[in-house]
């Protein structure tokens, strides 16, 4: 089940009962995967990490984590894009920020206890019922059905002493959320480390001890993810393209374009044009 909008903020729901892999991975991407294991046990390997899920263990994962195996029975799956949680009040987006979204020292795991478990299941009850309603009223009451699933995650995962990430990951948690919400406006690391009320210097040392990528390397990964998309699956102008996502002139992007993947944005475009056609014969 899916619910999107012209304005691209994306909910989906499936419920995966034949345990393959293959299934697993069909739908869309999304910025967040809340796996909710409801067989017996689940294995699951994330960035080269064995997880193992017992029934009604919830996992959630960002774009940044990679499922690289995946064994289960039955499972549900929730995926969103950040634009639809995004009229939450701070207080709780502040709290899903540091716990749940764009966690590096820890995928965040939680057990749901039989106490509990009625909530959790009301909620993925009412989510069910309002994806097949048709009224005006359906993209809030999803929002509000959403907020409630995360308050409760959020609220578990709280009382947990693990979780709590030391102050340098923080940071990163942080620019990479001030990037998800910037980047089509702001390319230049100074303007995040403003921000974060860092000097740039201090944000890259920071990214030196604890990823494998710079500021400017996140920066431009999202620009090119956000560009892949828009040249692949709309019909906007190169030029368009390249105004949606901060650069005054087409020249400047069809460079960055080029540099980053190797073509230019025009040749991209054709390259995967073809592979469409030679799909369809």
């Amino acid at each position: 089940m899916v619910f999107n909008n012209s304005t691209l903020d994306l909910l989906t729901l499936r419920e995966i009962t034949n345990g393959s892999k293959t299934s697993f991975f069909e739908g869309s991407t999304t910025d967040m995967t809340f796996i909710w294991n409801k067989g017996y046990h689940m294995n699951i390997t994330i960035n080269q990490v064995e997880y193992l899920l017992m029934k009604n263990d919830i996992m959630i994962l960002n774009r940044h984590h990679s499922v690289e195996m995946i064994d289960f029975e039955s499972v549900r799956l929730i995926k969103f894009s950040i634009p639809f949680f995004n009229h939450t009040n701070d207080e709780l987006e502040n709290d899903l920020k540091r716990i749940l979204f764009f966690n590096l020292t820890s995928v965040p795991l939680l057990s749901i206890n039989e106490d509990e478990l009625q909530y959790f299941e009301n909620s993925w009850d009412i989510f069910c019922l309002e994806m097949k309603s048709n009224d005006s009223l359906k993209y809030a009451m999803l929002q509000s059905v959403l907020k409630r699933l995360l308050i409760l995650c959020t609220r578990k995962l709280k009382r947990n002493p693990v979780m709590t990430s030391p102050k340098k990951a923080d940071i990163l948690k942080e620019f990479r959320f001030l990037v998800e919400n910037y980047f089509s406006k702001h390319h230049d690391v100074a303007f995040y480390a403003s921000m974060l009320n860092r000097s740039p210097k201090t944000l890259s040392n920071v990214f030196s001890l604890l990823s494998d990528q710079s500021p400017i390397d996140i920066i431009h990964e999202r620009i090119m993810a956000d560009a892949r998309k828009q040249i692949y699956h709309t019909t906007k102008s190169i030029k368009e393209i390249a105004y949606s996502l901060g650069y005054e002139d087409i020249q400047t992007f069809s460079r960055f374009f080029k540099n980053k993947e190797g073509i230019s944005p025009i040749q991209y475009r054709e390259k995967n044009n073809q592979w469409v056609e030679q799909a369809i014969i």
